[in-house]
């Protein structure tokens, strides 16, 4: 911890004490620490492992185009290390959402949605200065671009199915090589990458977000598939109000379509989510199999699904995807020989709408004491 504020001392010029634990994850160490002058700032110290070394690129990068996230006041690249601007202790997304007031909540996820989008309509001409940045703070580990997030997981799929014993139809290898091309360069623009709701604070001055750890540049049509599933690879999922998915995803939508007139299509949009949808599936598949025999909540502190219970809920909605008839039955497959025979309750509503999710109370900014690690890539 000394050599951490020493380290992070020196890179903004002056003297840093009262370091507070801010949570992190398995690739990182987030700290609140108080200036010489009586201000704070965050440090985040990152694994040298490949893993660490990616997260430390991609977020000294993403900060460093300046889109919507904290300031980036310092990096020390051999550490590696970030020293970045106290965005204080704004509610959360999922703190309107896991709170009482349904108001709040949808106000929330309005400013989540126009943010996120006019974030991504901002960016789309950028990619270079991404680029650049990457390469300026590159510490060896392949980017997101050089090593696709989406063609390990299309490749691990069938394994993990396998592993379970699911014999799964002959056209499947086929149908994921075309859901994987979601991933392909077109409709592209930038993200922090883990756009959870515990990563976006509502703050007085609109939308500020967190976690840029897995920032880059990747089709809008991922992000969409957050408002629509809702929220694709994250613990804080519930079900919606009926109409409030189609609502948030309408308002991301209004915003992109400035930057790609051409979206404003039906059927272009709708195909695009829909194969996000399935890209989604497939990741936290892969990811939760390992850990469905423990029916645990997928949020150590939080209100927060079961494992058991998140999984069911995205097969359910990838069962419908019939543009894609082996995936879709492979879902089915999944519904009755895997789930049949869990007996969990359905997916409920979000606190804030008048559900009731189970899980613990307490959290502290920036703690991530979820059992999938918020499920990253």
């Amino acid at each position: 911890m000394d050599a951490i504020l020493r380290a992070a001392g020196e890179v903004v010029g002056t003297e840093l004490s009262e370091p507070v634990d801010l949570g992190g994850n398995p690739r990182s160490v987030v700290l609140r620490c108080r200036t010489a002058s009586g201000g704070s700032v965050v440090v985040k110290r990152y694994g040298t492992d490949p893993e660490g070394l990616r997260a430390f690129t991609a977020e000294a990068a993403g900060l460093s185009m300046g889109l919507g996230g904290p300031g980036l006041l310092g990096a020390h690249p051999s550490l590696p290390l970030l020293v970045m601007e106290d965005l204080g202790s704004a509610p959360t997304l999922a703190d309107v959402l896991l709170g009482d007031d349904p108001r709040a909540a949808l106000d929330g996820l309005a400013a989540w949605a126009r943010g996120l989008g006019r974030l991504a309509a901002e960016s789309v001409h950028r990619r270079a200065d991404m680029a650049a940045l990457s390469a300026r703070y590159g510490r060896g580990a392949p980017s997101w671009d050089e090593e696709p997030w989406t063609v390990r997981r299309t490749a691990e799929f069938p394994e993990a199915l396998a592993g379970i014993g699911l014999d799964v139809p002959r056209d499947l290898a086929g149908e994921l090589a075309r859901i994987a091309a979601t991933d392909a360069g077109d409709h592209l623009a930038f993200t922090p990458g883990d756009t959870c709701p515990d990563n976006n604070l509502i703050t007085p001055g609109g939308l500020r977000l967190i976690d840029f750890e897995a920032a880059c540049f990747q089709p809008v049509f991922l992000t969409a598939a957050y408002c629509r599933m809702p929220f694709s690879s994250c613990w804080c999922v519930f079900s919606l109000p009926p109409g409030v998915a189609e609502e948030i995803e309408g308002i991301y939508r209004a915003e992109v379509v400035r930057a790609y007139p051409e979206l404003a299509a039906d059927e272009i949009w709708r195909a695009g989510v829909r194969r996000a949808i399935a890209l989604w599936t497939v990741h936290l598949t892969v990811i939760l199999i390992p850990r469905m025999a423990d029916d645990k909540p997928v949020h150590r502190t939080r209100p927060a699904p079961t494992v058991r219970q998140l999984m069911r809920h995205r097969w359910e909605m990838a069962s419908t995807l019939e543009e894609f008839p082996a995936f879709a039955e492979t879902m089915r497959l999944l519904l009755r020989e895997v789930a049949g025979s869990w007996d969990v309750a359905p997916l409920p509503g979000y606190p804030a709408f008048g559900g009731r999710a189970g899980g613990a109370p307490g959290h502290a900014p920036g703690d991530d004491g979820s059992v999938s690690s918020a499920i990253p890539k």
